[in-house]
């Protein structure tokens, strides 16, 4: 059935609402529009930059957002101003965030509906879409996890429906049975492209059954049907949690963006939906019911608009942002300062493997709002067996077998993080990020610099090569994220820094990439501190002095350089092991430099563009007067890993960087 088809005769059903709810939901309903309205003029008056509308399709905003308690988490996107001003957003700071004012919701840093407010509890869009939904569970995760009788509620268009986090969200809200509804705002178009080549089924809704969720097609232009549809089914799973997809049929009348126009919209499906307006059709029946006259039309109106150019003014009267360098870098991460837990004195031998999972299970301990997602992670223990016996210690709703879902699952741990939980989410194998680096690089990275919300989420890597595992489980991917803005990036060598780091990556509020050597995990042990106790983020470690010169390294790195060494007692080498490369410690850098004038930087990831080019690029940059020589570099190829054992230790770095060791010794 397509749009056009779904159009009938549009009938109102009052139900228990009173004439002074139905007066409520009419103002809700005129408000958006008259927002609108006022919106293109300003645009064609060139006041305002751009604009996405939703005019024709307000009725859904509307009826789902009153329909809902006010603590409710909403994640609308672009046509949903109904939700903002349903939500009781201050016009003037709504405005302002249009034009990119400092008092808008994101300090000038966001466009038009990219933002969110805890206050009013709205999550924040991307414009990739697809990741709202998959935060729409995290949050309705944490619900059910802290036992409150609440729900979430994530917007979609039908192009939304073709991304993979559609299939995603889905997937994994039915599988854990969570408290979500998602809303399909089926209006016929995704910008230009008709929903005839989007999908060949009858219905989108009709992709719930294969889900095992409920799923429901309702008139998206009859606000009182949403209304009624949402309330009814909010109170249901509030009790009793499923989710549920309700496919909302409507129109939009406008352009995808006023931009792009509707010479691609046959003339009459305008027509057709015109007789559909939701606002007029609503306001006709109140007059007709009794339940408002002309009057209450009217100065409903003049109310509206007083508020609007109220507004209006506010945001136009306010300055342009003025740019303060450093106020946008210490945005970037929630602020987050403690001294180190201090060990205690009780050590026993561990074997790095040893070390995560101890860490691991102190962090469940000390921390019991923290989560542990990821596949395979339960009863089997995960592939490297580090959160075996965990789910005998703290049960399955807190270490959790996810599907194979990536994307879904980072996007969830942000919603938690919405919702007051950490989390920690495995990779399987670092190489797998890729299916959710989206999440990762769009939505937890600039989450908190865009509108506020922290990602407590940390991300667990297993990493490396030297095992034999080809070029799809062998990957030192670290460079990708240390490139990102927002996030921290971990990366320890050895037992004793592998508990201690990743207990101050679950103790900070900001997502970290926490990365683990494979190779290391039951090659290398030693003595590790008992309990509770963290080492501080953003501080390399000596861990060898020296005055010949200096090895920058990390990870695998720091052994490789140790072996070396052996084989050249007459270098006396200082070996400085990064630990944390997202912030790096420039302090560190600097004076090793200084100490030793000459410098090699030894890293596993591919050379090109790898973090030991960011290393030497500064240290040229900012230590170039203590260098007796060339900065030099050694890393593994520029090459995919490859399997068979030569090819491999031919692609990684440690015999070359042996002759290149030599060579800075005798420059």
């Amino acid at each position: 059935m397509g749009n056009a088809d779904a159009i009938n005769t549009m009938k109102f059903e009052r139900r228990q609402l009173t004439n002074e709810q139905l007066r409520q939901l009419y103002t809700a309903i005129l408000k958006p529009r008259r927002i609108e309205e006022k919106m293109l003029i300003l645009l064609r008056q060139g006041k305002v930059s751009k604009w996405f509308s939703g005019i024709g399709q307000e009725g859904i905003s509307v009826g789902v957002t009153q329909a809902l308690e006010p603590d409710e988490y909403i994640l609308p996107l672009h046509r949903n101003l109904g939700v903002f001003t349903g939500r009781n957003m201050p016009l003037g700071r709504l405005f302002a965030q249009w034009q990119g004012k400092m008092s808008g919701f994101s300090k000038g840093r966001e466009r038009s509906f990219h933002f969110g407010s805890n206050e009013h509890h709205i999550v924040g869009m991307i414009s990739h879409l697809g990741p709202q939904l998959c935060v729409a569970e995290g949050i309705a995760l944490s619900n059910v996890l802290q036992k409150r009788k609440k729900i979430s509620v994530a917007f979609t268009g039908d192009g939304g429906t073709s991304e993979g986090d559609f299939h995603e969200a889905l997937n994994v809200a039915a599988v854990w049975s969570l408290p979500v509804i998602f809303i399909i705002e089926n209006n016929g178009y995704g910008l230009s492209t008709p929903t005839n080549e989007q999908y060949k089924a009858e219905s989108l809704v009709s992709r719930a059954q294969g889900y095992g969720m409920k799923g429901k097609r309702i008139d998206g232009n009859n606000l009182l049907e949403v209304y009624h549809t949402i309330n009814e089914i909010a109170q249901d799973i509030r009790e009793t949690p499923e989710p549920w997809l309700i496919e909302c049929m409507t129109f939009r009348m406008r352009g995808h963006e006023e931009a792009s126009g509707v010479k691609y919209v046959p003339k009459e499906l305008f027509e057709l939906w015109q007789v559909k307006d939701p606002v007029e059709n609503f306001q006709n029946w109140l007059l007709a019911e009794g339940v408002i006259d002309d009057d209450f039309v009217t100065n409903s109106r003049k109310a509206i608009d007083e508020e609007i150019e109220a507004g209006l003014k506010h945001a136009f009267d306010e300055a342009e942002v003025t740019p303060n360098t450093a106020e946008e870098i210490k945005d970037v991460y929630a602020p987050y300062s403690t001294a180190p837990i201090v060990p205690g004195d009780a050590k026993r031998e561990m074997r790095v493997v040893d070390a995560v999972s101890d860490g691991l299970r102190e962090g469940m301990r000390h921390h019991d709002n923290l989560v542990i997602m990821g596949q395979d992670v339960a009863e089997y223990g995960g592939v490297f067996k580090i959160t075996d016996g965990f789910v005998d210690e703290f049960g399955k709703h807190r270490v959790r077998n996810t599907p194979l879902c990536e994307s879904a699952i980072l996007s969830a741990g942000l919603g938690m993080s919405v919702g007051g939980m950490k989390s920690v989410i495995e990779m399987q194998f670092a190489d797998f990020v890729t299916s959710g680096f989206n999440a990762i690089v769009n939505n937890l990275a600039k989450s908190y610099w865009r509108w506020g919300q922290n990602a407590d989420v940390v991300v667990r890597m297993p990493t490396g090569a030297g095992v034999g595992a080809g070029p799809f489980h062998s990957q030192s991917n670290e460079s990708w994220f240390a490139h990102t803005p927002g996030l921290k990036v971990v990366f320890p060598s050895n037992p004793y820094d592998a508990k201690g780091l990743l207990l101050a990556s679950i103790d900070d509020p900001n997502p970290v990439m926490f990365f683990e050597h494979k190779a290391l995990y039951r090659s290398l042990s030693g003595e590790v501190p008992e309990g509770y106790y963290t080492l501080p983020l953003g501080k390399a470690n000596i861990v060898r002095e020296g005055e010949d010169l200096s090895i920058i390294t990390y990870g695998m790195g720091v052994h490789w350089a140790l072996d070396a060494l052996k084989e050249f007692p007459d270098i006396n080498a200082e070996i400085l092991d990064l630990r944390t490369l997202l912030p790096l410690d420039y302090e560190a850098i600097a004076a090793t430099v200084k100490k030793t004038g000459k410098v090699i930087v030894l890293y596993e990831d591919t050379l090109t563009a790898g973090i030991g080019a960011e290393v030497a690029a500064w240290i040229s940059e900012h230590c170039f007067t203590s260098l007796d020589a060339p900065v030099m570099r050694e890393a593994s190829l520029d090459t995919p890993v490859p399997f068979a054992v030569a090819l491999e230790q031919n692609f990684l770095p440690k015999e070359r960087f042996k002759v290149k060791l030599k060579e800075l010794a005798e420059y």
